[in-house]
C-alpha cells in the first residue's frame, strides 16, 4: 500500500511536466523556430535545437550529423529566402514528438537558383525541460 501511495504521488508530480511536454504547440514552434534560424543562417540557434548525437537522411539517402548540419547553415553561399514547413501533424508519444509535414524551400546556393518541396518527418525528445531534434527524414517531391 505505501508502495502505490509514493507511485501515485510521484505521477502526481509529474502531471504538470508531462502536460507541458505533450503541447503539440510547443513542438510546433520548435519546427517554426528552426526554420527561422536557417533562413537567418544562424547555426547557434540551430545547435540549440539538435541533439548531440542528431542525424539528418537527405533525399538522395546520405546523412548528415549535427557538425555537418551547423556547417551547412553557417555556409553564406546558402541563401534560402523560402523556409516553410506545412501542413504539420504532432504524433506524442510521452517525451517523444514525431512531426510529419510538407516543406517548402527556395533560395540561391553558390549563386544559383534552387527550389524543392517535398515531405518530411522530424523526431523530438523532451529532456531536461526542453525539446530537441534526434533525428530528421526529408524526401524531395517528383517536379
Amino acid at each position: 500500500m505505501k508502495n502505490c501511495r509514493l507511485l501515485f504521488t510521484a505521477l502526481l508530480l509529474s502531471v504538470p511536466v508531462i502536460s507541458f511536454a505533450q503541447d503539440p504547440s510547443k513542438v510546433i514552434a520548435m519546427e517554426n523556430a528552426w526554420n527561422q534560424a536557417e533562413l537567418h543562417n544562424d547555426a547557434a540557434a540551430v545547435e540549440l535545437l539538435l541533439t548531440d548525437d542528431f542525424v539528418m537522411t537527405v533525399a538522395e539517402g546520405t546523412t548528415l550529423n549535427k557538425s555537418q548540419v551547423l556547417a551547412s547553415v553557417r555556409d553564406k553561399s546558402y541563401n534560402p529566402d523560402v523556409l516553410q514547413s506545412e501542413n504539420m501533424a504532432v504524433h506524442m508519444y510521452s517525451n517523444t514528438a514525431i512531426v510529419t509535414g510538407d516543406y517548402r524551400e527556395k533560395g540561391t546556393e553558390k549563386g544559383r537558383p534552387w527550389s524543392r518541396q517535398g515531405r518530411f518527418t522530424d523526431m523530438w525528445i523532451y529532456s531536461n525541460g526542453h525539446w530537441q531534434c534526434a533525428a530528421s527524414h526529408f524526401s524531395v517531391k517528383p517536379k
